[in-house]
């Protein structure tokens, strides 16, 4: 970072852990492999770890109760400078946090003296997957963001077009403007005062000269970002 212009940085965890398994022995290693997350966040000084909420696999009211509790005692047991960010879903199968409304609900049964440690990373190509139509009503869809979770948990977006249909609930990740999304959601998030000053992340394919690659979807957000 004493070499570059970045000012940012993140983890994600690892995808093998879920917080809302109905199942003890799973969901015990689960919150003891999250909370060692936590504490690699803080020793390192990150700024954020991205993680996605559980799959529930019973029922989806006890598995947001057990994924608020595993975070909840996760944060008590490290603590640390790292802010963790709850990844918006694209909802398929048993997968939580694919609405807003969902995200909210599972934010809340946080303590609220542990709260501020936690927000949202927005991901474009799971929301427009579990059906928030970015391109035909981008201001419904950020209205209802901001009404329901507010624009204070936002902390990070995945800027990703999608290969699959809107409401499909499949996460399929698309070059920027070569899929389902299209150019102008992308062009009206870049130059969305709420969202300036918001972490920015690609998670494009790469392809075979995937520097190359990332190098071509940063320029051309940033030309959005331009105007």
């Amino acid at each position: 970072m004493t070499e570059t212009k970045v000012r940012w940085t993140c983890a994600h965890d690892s995808y093998l852990i879920n917080l809302a398994s109905p199942d003890d022995a799973l969901r015990a290693r689960s919150v003891e492999s999250f909370s060692v997350e936590l504490r690699r966040c803080h020793a390192l000084g990150l700024d954020a770890l991205v993680s996605h909420p559980g799959n529930y696999m019973d029922d989806r009211a006890s598995g947001i109760a057990r994924n608020a509790e595993g975070i909840t005692a996760a944060l008590e047991a490290e603590v640390g400078p790292t802010r963790l960010l709850m990844e918006l879903t694209a909802g398929q199968g048993t997968v939580l946090g694919s609405t807003f409304g969902e995200m909210a609900d599972l934010l809340s049964r946080i303590p609220a003296a542990l709260r501020r440690r936690v927000g949202v990373c927005l991901d474009t190509a799971h929301i427009w997957a579990a059906g928030y139509d970015l391109v035909t009503d981008y201001d419904g869809v950020f209205a209802q963001f901001g009404d329901l979770l507010g624009f204070e948990t936002l902390g990070c977006l995945h800027l990703n077009d999608s290969k699959a249909k809107l409401g499909s609930h499949l996460d399929r990740h698309e070059l920027i403007a070569e899929g389902t999304i299209g150019e102008q959601a992308f062009r009206r998030i870049m130059t969305d005062e709420r969202m300036a000053t918001t972490p920015k992340v690609i998670e494009t394919p790469k392809g075979d000269t995937p520097a190359e690659t990332d190098g071509r979807m940063l320029r051309l957000l940033r030309s959005y970002a331009a105007g």
